[in-house]
């Protein structure tokens, strides 16, 4: 019997299976597609999903199969009035931010499963959950005419998107506000003489458009012998309803794209054709009993500033090792309630982000359009904001010490993301951190040693720990997501942290709540 079903192989998904497939655990993916995606509405990677990539060793050759278009160049008509560059957000990481497709993402994840052991069953669907204190009895498929398979998990998460299956049977809420009439959502492959060094954005009376250069999953040759695929998002209220044939939808683009953008274009052929409303939803809670939500399905979120795929794979390593603990009887349940503590608030916050950067894209009123393009565009040329952009955008920000499991101190605090410095291994050869994470915790020590710290983690966590040498006058507890558990040389402190947050010690047969 497989410990955890995993419902839904999108990157969130794949994400979660691979960080528990790293820590032992037995998986089943199911997803009620017929197979792999090949389109993707998500194409951007900030530094922090690569760090989750990275350390779930999934990252792959997605780095050089994919650009690094870091500009934003805005235009009013033909003159462009905004440059908006993702720099180094100084925050000590070896992950690159990325242009890659979604699609992508999950080929790779999904070679890493198959490497730890997994694999995906595809046109499978969830169809029903009954749970007891035990675990989980799910039924699958059936909804062709073939008998469902009613199968017994210790534990199911709902990685299954906005429409969630899992969310719905568990009986949680996913309320929400639609923020926008329909876009349209295209990858093209055009003939222009636009710049493919960045996204371009036109400010136009019609609405938004913006093109940001895709690389091309066949290689072809553009007009210059480079590629010429394009991903095209051009807001369009007004102009049919939420149902259009793909035909539709690029015979609108024809229209579109040389009336906004101001530039002579040839239109060649469509990679994929779409369209969207953008709505903001979260849901009421994550956990039900031995059910849980991440991703889409936990949150929807507009597609500006390419947070959706990077929150949802950042759920997926929250939740991994702290379920790997649970299974393996090295805490207890109630550590799973730091998850939604932890990841909730986060998700808040993201939304409350990118719904005000699509309020401010969409503007409508002249007001609203006053303000976005006499003086946010101004603001956004300044360097300092510039890097607060490429800060904010990264999640390498991200703490959670005003969690259950943060804390006070000197920086970094328990609770904050520990940058990717310098370590040495036990051999003495020179490594990273979060090179030596891959779903195990670390322990960092000064250079002189800390042999009671020592014991006491290995007693407590067992073979799931790399010990290193740091650089500093204490010793550090890093969780496997990289994210400083506690800090210091006092084992007694220590093990009064290992208590608290895992519950080591106390009983592990408690009801699951």
């Amino acid at each position: 019997m497989s410990e955890v079903l995993v419902v839904g192989a999108g990157p969130t998904g794949l994400a979660l299976a691979c960080g528990l497939r790293l820590q032992g655990v037995p998986v089943r993916v199911v997803d009620r597609a017929p197979g792999p995606a090949s389109t993707s509405r998500a194409n951007f990677l900030h530094a922090r999903g690569s760090e989750v990539l990275d350390r779930l060793g999934a990252l792959g050759r997605l780095p050089e199969e994919s650009l690094r278009a870091l500009q934003v160049t805005t235009y009013l008509g033909d003159r462009p009035i905004m440059r908006l560059v993702f720099g180094d957000p100084g925050l000590q990481t070896a992950a690159p931010p990325m242009v890659v497709s979604q699609a992508k993402v999950e080929s790779a994840l999904r070679d890493r499963l198959a490497e730890l052991g997994g694999a995906v069953t595809w046109h499978l669907p969830l169809v029903g959950l009954e749970q007891d204190e035990h675990g989980v009895t799910a039924t699958l498929g059936g909804m062709s005419g073939e008998a469902p398979q009613v199968e017994r998990f210790g534990w199911v998460v709902g990685c299954d998107g906005t429409g969630s299956s899992t969310r719905k049977v568990a009986g949680i809420g996913f309320p929400g506000v639609k923020l926008t009439e329909r876009f349209l959502l295209a990858d093209l492959h055009l003939d222009w003489d636009l710049d493919r060094s960045g996204t371009s954005g036109w400010i136009h009376p019609g609405g938004l458009l913006g093109a940001m250069p895709m690389p091309d999953p066949e290689g072809a040759a553009g007009r210059d012998g480079g590629d010429d695929l394009w991903r095209l998002i051009a807001y369009d209220p007004g102009h049919g309803g939420d149902k259009s044939s793909e035909q539709e939808i690029l015979d609108r683009l024809r229209m579109i794209l040389p009336e906004r953008s101001g530039r002579q274009v040839t239109i060649g052929d469509a990679e994929w054709l779409s369209l969207f409303t953008i709505h903001r939803r979260l849901a009421d809670r994550y956990r039900e009993g031995r059910v849980f939500l991440a991703g889409d399905a936990a949150h929807a979120h507009a597609p500006f500033g390419g947070q959706g795929m990077l929150t949802g794979v950042g759920d997926a390593e929250n939740l991994a090792w702290k379920l790997a603990l649970v299974i393996h009887g090295k805490a207890t349940g109630d550590l799973l309630d730091t998850y939604e503590a932890e990841r909730r608030p986060l998700a808040t916050e993201v939304l409350r982000g990118t719904s005000g950067v699509t309020k401010m894209n969409v503007a409508g009123n002249p007001f609203g359009r006053f303000l976005r393009d006499r003086v946010v565009v101004k603001l956004f040329n300044l360097p300092s904001v510039q890097r607060w952009a490429t800060y904010t955008t990264s999640q390498l920000w991200v703490s959670y010490r005003k969690g259950p499991l943060g804390g006070r101190g000197s920086k970094p605090r328990p609770g904050d993301r520990v940058p990717d410095v310098a370590v040495v291994r036990a051999d003495g050869s020179a490594s990273r951190l979060h090179a030596e994470l891959g779903g195990r915790w670390a322990l960092l020590v000064p250079r002189a040693g800390s042999d009671d710290v020592e014991a006491a983690v290995h007693r407590r966590l067992e073979d799931q720990v790399s010990l290193l040498r740091h650089n500093d006058e204490k010793a550090m507890l890093v969780r496997p997501d990289a994210h400083m558990a506690w800090r210091g040389n006092d084992c007694d402190g220590l093990d009064r942290w290992l208590d608290g947050a895992l519950g080591l010690g106390q009983a592990t047969t408690r009801p699951v709540r």
